[in-house]
């Protein structure tokens, strides 16, 4: 009678305990929903913070200026295309020439880049080009 009231009383814990692991694993899987959800909205409400520029320019013999560069995501769910570049042209002295968009048609995944190549018939006394990201579309 007591090896059987031992077995039982082992029985019981051994289910409880795979019980309990169950519903860990079950909330553990629903808090990581919420999280990706989360971030995916942060993502979604905010491109700019996760969308960043790197170019270079150089003149070409026609009198243009070429200006190569990439378009980095640093999201981890959303993927953004049609990223809108502000271009702004500067003379040596830092002074502002003039401003141009330029759009860049590329789906852009998470951790990922686009590079993009432009061509234009800068301002007189165009000495540099700073490029920032105006904003970007979320891709479905």
């Amino acid at each position: 009678m007591k090896k059987i009231a031992g077995i039982v009383i082992a029985a019981i814990i051994f289910l409880s305990a795979c019980e309990n692991k169950a519903k860990e694993a079950a909330t553990e899987k629903e808090n990581y929903q919420k999280a990706t959800e989360t971030l995916l909205e942060k993502e979604r409400k905010n491109p700019l913070a996760f969308l960043s520029v790197n170019s270079h320019d150089k003149h070409n013999l026609l009198g243009q200026t070429v200006i190569k560069g990439n378009v980095n995501n640093t999201a981890k769910v959303c993927t953004y295309k049609d990223v809108q570049l502000e271009l702004s042209f500067f003379s040596k002295t830092g002074t502002l020439l003039e401003k141009a968009n330029e759009t860049i048609y590329d789906n852009i995944a998470p951790g990922k880049s686009a590079d993009f190549k432009s061509k234009y018939f800068a301002p007189k006394g165009t000495d540099s080009v700073g490029i920032k990201v105006r904003g970007a579309k979320i891709k479905d």
